[in-house]
């Protein structure tokens, strides 16, 4: 029993919260996923007490006490600093609701989450998530999430740096990063999300020096490395498990 006991603690549950859906599992000290992992779509209009309760619901039916979250938007020190697509009370689709986006600023879900589940709760960006499940800790490494929107991480030498959330910036033709290099852009014309990929990737490399190039979400199993033939540096495809293997990195201290 005690054997059965404390491979309980050592497991976490891993939740990715996406602008589409809100994946979760459990994973070991590790990151490697014990189980198939499960997936709701994410609500809308989705307000910071609303997914508190779906998280929270999740987190009860689980016996890990320890919890890694990915976050779709900007997130320092356990608060949102901007809530990415979730403030767009219709869907990704909609638009952007003002009064939406300014109950998410400076909300701090990270303690919320600790408080209302009793449990040892760690928040950071998804895309951060993602790179804390796929970096080698070497060097200068980009990482690209692609999924419903566009975000990146970078990691030097293993440390997270801090950038920005590049989603919502102007990209090209009037276009922003998400729009463009989003699902809707590649249900849209799958070939030209693929230049515009590649255009963007890029840029990115040059901006920050990076050294390789990680492709992570649920659009990166739509591509190969030999696709981007102007890439300077190498590029891995680590799929859409990367963000929750990274929770374990959470808890790595």
């Amino acid at each position: 029993m005690a054997a059965t006991h404390d491979l309980v603690l050592e497991e976490i549950l891993a939740i990715d919260i996406g602008a589409t859906s809100i994946k979760s599992c459990r994973v070991d000290h590790d990151g490697n996923l014990l189980e198939v992992r499960r997936r709701r779509p994410t609500p809308y209009p989705c307000t910071p007490e609303r997914l508190v309760t779906i998280l929270s619901d999740r987190i009860a039916r689980s016996a890990s006490t320890r919890v890694g979250v990915g976050f779709p938007g900007e997130f320092t020190e356990g608060r949102v600093v901007r809530p990415g697509n979730l403030a767009r009370s219709g869907g990704v689709t909609s638009a952007v609701d003002p009064a939406l986006e300014h109950r998410w600023e400076g909300f701090e879900l990270q303690k919320v989450l600790c408080t209302v589940t009793g449990h040892d709760v760690r928040v950071v960006n998804d895309a951060t998530l993602a790179a804390l499940g796929c970096c080698a800790d070497q060097g200068r490494e980009i990482v690209f999430t692609l999924g419903t929107g566009f975000g990146l991480a970078l990691s030097v030498d293993g440390e997270i740096q801090k950038v920005r959330d590049v989603g919502a910036e102007e990209f090209t033709e009037g276009l922003t990063y998400d729009q463009a290099l989003g699902e809707h852009g590649r249900g849209l014309d799958e070939a030209r999300w693929r230049v515009l990929l590649e255009r963007a990737i890029i840029g990115f490399v040059a901006e920050f020096s990076a050294d390789v190039v990680h492709l992570a979400g649920g659009n990166a199993r739509r591509l190969s490395p030999g696709m981007f033939t102007s890439v300077s540096c190498p590029i891995t495809i680590v799929g859409n498990e990367a963000a929750l293997r990274g929770a374990a990195r959470l808890f790595q201290d």
